[in-house]
């Protein structure tokens, strides 16, 4: 590749590294690993994509739906080659927040505008620069969006209904565990989702023969079987026609909307999905040896998916790492096989959505608690304590903050954070005051960002005003504009009283200092 990412030297590939006249050619020795490694997928994703949509608040079918353009559509435009996209856990909360707010008939004008923001990111080659967000912030997203998750969801493991934002839902808790004995449809419901829970847990413990089957599929097919079998009375999922969900964006659909509100959250959507998808990116290109991302073209291409999302009326989509890390790892070569998981969804939705209908709540609960906390347990907190314990704080102040305001303003709080701390990691102010009989010398040297300016004001005012003073400065260019200002005005000031003071830059002269 040259110097500008994406160029073609010679012949237009796609973005699984193939010319279009060879790609039939690329795919068919590797036809057999991509068909069972799309299987494989289309398993992960059934049971994924439906709790991602219940969790959000909308029909289980819209969740499908998502998966079927992330699979067919986006996974065959370019840009990384085994990546998977679909509704993912990461955006529950705030597609959930958009509906509870503002409506159903507002996710499709939210996700087609995040969509267009993210082509737009794309074609500007900003795809790279998501991966300059501080690991800290994304961490701290990802563990606040998982314990959001799970706290809501342990409520629906008994069918209960969520009080409402994290707080809420734990002050809750002892009121809805002193409930429980005298609700014996919430108990047999508790039993559902704590087995399924249980199943989870202990299928990476199964033969190795047993687990190319996923977990999250074994836990609701043994859920269902047992719920069916014993006509346990359970709430089970709300199943429609996948044609009578779907409605496509129309003007008339628009009308009473709020336009700054719908900005607001597609713009949120398009970056968080955007950054989770770069950061997916990342850690598939590290599982595998193929092509490596193209980064601003995976980005144009998750944009086209979200945009046809939003004309759809369906879920917004990021790559999510659980399906393309299953994709890796069953052992899938090229794109063919994350757009054949996406065949396998639209023949499930439009053949057999019935099955549906079958599964418990509680079990797709279970599922979602899964996830949840496996964004949870993936900080290495024990590692990045022995190594950086400003950005421990980060992270845990970003997940408060998204647990007790909201997604947007936590992933805020965080960045600013993030910002402190370059500056200060930028800043290498060092001050010096040195007295002698008949003058003082104060020597500045170092860099400084305006995080420094306590530090600077504390060393100016503990300069003696009985003496002429010298002020040294090492490396003027380096002070940024408020730590200059503050020294000017501290040298004004002595001269307006009188005293007598010269400032010495690098090889100069004491010259008097008057400018501001």
């Amino acid at each position: 590749m040259s110097a500008r990412e994406g160029s073609v030297p010679t012949q237009r590939h796609h973005g699984d590294g193939t010319p279009p006249a060879s790609r039939w050619s690329a795919w068919k020795p590797h036809a057999g690993a991509d068909l069972r490694a799309s299987i494989v997928v289309f398993l992960v994703a059934l049971p994924l994509c439906a709790g991602v949509a219940v969790a959000s608040g909308v029909p289980v079918e819209l969740g499908l739906v998502t998966g079927i353009v992330g699979g067919i559509l986006v996974g065959s435009l370019p840009g990384s080659s085994l990546q998977v996209s679909g509704p993912a856990a990461g955006l529950t909360v705030l597609v959930a927040d958009i509906v509870g707010s503002q409506g159903l008939k507002a996710l499709g004008a939210v996700v087609l505008l995040a969509g267009l923001i993210q082509v737009g990111l794309g074609l500007a080659r900003l795809g790279r620069w998501f991966r300059a967000v501080s690991t800290a912030v994304v961490q701290g997203m990802l563990a606040g969006i998982g314990l959001t998750l799970v706290l809501g969801q342990v409520y629906l493991l008994a069918d209960r209904p969520q009080e409402g934002n994290p707080v809420a839902n734990v002050a809750g808790y002892p009121a809805a565990l002193a409930s429980l004995p005298g609700d014996p449809r919430a108990l047999t419901a508790l039993g559902v989702g704590v087995g399924s829970l249980l199943v989870l847990r202990l299928w990476k413990h199964a033969p190795a023969r047993l687990r190319i089957v996923p977990g999250p599929l074994v836990a609701v097919l043994l859920a269902t079987v047992v719920t069916v079998a014993a006509g346990l009375d359970v709430d089970r999922v709300e199943v429609q026609s996948l044609l009578s969900v779907v409605t496509p964006l129309t003007p008339a659909s628009l009308e009473g909307l709020a336009p700054l509100a719908v900005l607001g959250a597609a713009v949120t959507v398009a970056l968080i999905a955007s950054a989770e998808s770069m950061f997916s990116a990342s850690a598939i290109d590290r599982m595998h040896t193929g092509p490596r991302t193209e980064y601003d073209k995976e980005l144009v291409a998750q944009g086209v998916g979200n945009g046809v999302c939003g004309l759809l009326g369906a879920l917004p989509m990021t790559a999510v790492i659980v399906r393309s890390s299953a994709n890796v790892n069953s052992g899938a070569k090229t794109k063919a096989s994350g757009v054949l998981h996406g065949v396998w969804l639209a023949v499930f939705a439009l053949a057999a959505p019935a099955l549906l209908g079958l599964v418990p709540m509680a079990a797709l609960a279970a599922v979602l608690v899964q996830a949840g906390w496996k964004l949870v347990a993936g900080i290495p907190f024990r590692t990045l304590w022995r190594t950086s314990r400003s950005e421990v704080a980060i992270t845990a102040a970003t997940i408060v903050a998204i647990l007790t305001l909201n997604l947007l303003e936590g992933v805020a709080v965080g960045l600013v954070l993030s910002l402190v701390k370059a500056a200060v990691q930028a800043s290498s102010l060092r001050t010096r005051v040195r007295e002698e009989a008949d003058e003082v010398h104060l020597e500045v040297s170092g860099s400084a960002t305006f995080v420094r300016l306590p530090q600077l004001a504390d060393t100016l005012e503990a300069v003696p005003v009985d003496r002429p003073l010298t002020v040294h400065l090492a490396e003027p260019d380096k002070l940024d504009r408020a730590c200059r200002e503050a020294l000017d005005t501290f040298v004004e000031q002595r001269e307006a009283r009188g005293a007598q003071v010269s400032v010495r830059t690098a090889d100069r002269e004491p010259e008097p200092v008057h400018q501001a």
